[in-house]
């Protein structure tokens, strides 16, 4: 089942995709598209509805996030190992955590604001497991039990602001609108096997990025078991799982974003974004 949120900044509703490709309205089955929609009695509700029976929205409205309420974002860095070569860093042994703020989340169509004194501004596409129950301590063996769907993030970077500016990552990776998500949330038992999934990454129609999540360091099954080590995750969180190589800051020269430039990315299944980029 592939999950909606559309209309405009504010006045989002709930909406879901249809076998054809169509978009529904869902505002008379959910309120909105919640953590609690995700939960297992959420989500057999869902399933219980008649997809083709629901109305159908016209035109071509503006998606949002499609899921409101996200506790938190926990990145993973450096966790395909052709993009850790690109940028000169040797593989992890554990996952390199960073949190990105809220504040930065956007829909998968909404423009990219390149901030004022921004400089070197990049992209990242990434696959993100949303959390539908919580965990703490989980095992690897029990971890896939509290994922409840998967969408794209594009983990959009200020590369001086995160590597020549004092402080963590989180500076350079936290702007508004460096968090594009979307354009729906598909259900776990939709994606299957998450390892399985090409990823893919152009500008202005120039192939940049082209990976497969099989080739990630750390999996969903692991990053969800060590991440919940370390502080508890709620239903509604996301784990955004890294990137592959051909960012710009690991070209060279590096190839940075430009006002105007359209990033364009997606993953197989989840769907594409296209994001402009604005200046601020």
């Amino acid at each position: 089942m592939k999950l909606v949120r559309y209309g405009r900044i504010g006045a989002e509703k709930p909406g879901v995709i249809d076998a054809s490709g169509g978009l529904r309205d869902l505002s008379r089955v959910v309120k909105e598209i919640t953590p609690d929609v995700l939960s297992s009695a959420g989500l057999k509700r869902l399933r219980a509805v008649r997809v083709e029976r629901l109305p159908v929205v016209r035109g071509r409205p503006r998606l949002g996030c499609p899921l409101v309420g996200i506790g938190k974002m926990v990145c993973i860095g450096l966790n395909y190992s052709d993009h850790a070569r690109e940028v000169g860093r040797p593989a992890p042994d554990e996952p390199t955590l960073f949190i990105k703020a809220n504040s930065a989340i956007v829909g998968a169509y909404d423009s990219i604001v390149r901030p004022r004194g921004a400089l070197k501004l990049d992209y990242e596409v990434e696959l993100a497991a949303v959390i539908g129950r919580d965990a703490r301590n989980v095992s690897e063996g029990d971890a896939m039990k509290h994922v409840a769907a998967y969408t794209i993030v594009d983990d959009v970077s200020e590369r001086a602001f995160q590597m020549e500016r004092a402080g963590t990552t989180t500076k350079g990776k936290s702007a508004d609108t460096f968090a594009p998500i979307g354009p729906w949330l598909v259900t776990a038992d939709e994606v299957g096997d998450p390892q399985s999934l090409e990823v893919w990454t152009t500008v202005n129609g120039e192939s940049r990025q082209r990976g497969h999540t099989k080739d990630m360091i750390f999996g969903v099954r692991t990053l969800v078991a060590y991440v919940s080590q370390f502080m508890s995750l709620r239903a509604g969180d996301l784990i955004s799982t890294g990137t592959p190589a051909g960012v710009a800051h690991g070209m060279k020269p590096p190839r940075y974003l430009q006002p105007g430039d359209l990033v364009e990315m997606g993953i197989t299944g989840l769907g594409v974004q296209k994001n402009r980029i604005v200046a601020g």
